[in-house]
């Protein structure tokens, strides 16, 4: 199943989120299809979202340029959507502080408590362990 695991309780902070983001920095979008950082990369990019993939591996994703890193991103980010191991969510937060990013979020199985409380220190918003996918879908539906 895509992005399973998330309840479908959906809170005011994710709604806004949800609502008044426009682009989105997806932190280990693969070129694979099978993957969930792809599907969902797709997903939001169908419903209205700007995808900008962030994979030092890759060249382009779903026909779009992908950066190395968070700081090569010249345009404004709202969210930094991150599909990585929890242990490597710290730097990604520092980047995300750095280049003015409004959100983390975090997708399922991705936690990291003080990288958030630091997130969240800087102005940031932050959602954890929860699959973008789903709740925007769950949105939707309300």
């Amino acid at each position: 199943m895509i992005c399973g695991g998330s309840d479908s309780v959906l809170t005011n902070e994710i709604e806004a989120v949800l609502e008044n983001s426009k682009t989105i920095a997806v932190v280990g979008l693969s070129d694979k299809p099978y993957r969930d950082s792809y599907h969902v990369a797709e997903y939001l990019r169908d419903h209205g979202y700007r995808i900008i993939p962030v994979n030092p591996a890759l060249t382009e994703v779903l026909g779009v340029k992908a950066y190395p890193d968070l700081k090569s991103i010249r345009d404004k980010i709202d969210v930094v959507d991150i599909f990585r191991r929890s242990e490597d969510v710290p730097p990604i937060v520092d980047a995300a502080i750095e280049i003015g990013a409004r959100t983390i979020w975090m997708q399922i199985g991705v936690v990291h408590e003080a990288a958030a409380e630091k997130a969240r220190k800087a102005g940031l918003t932050v959602i954890m362990d929860r699959c973008m996918l789903r709740d925007h879908h769950d949105w939707l539906q309300s």
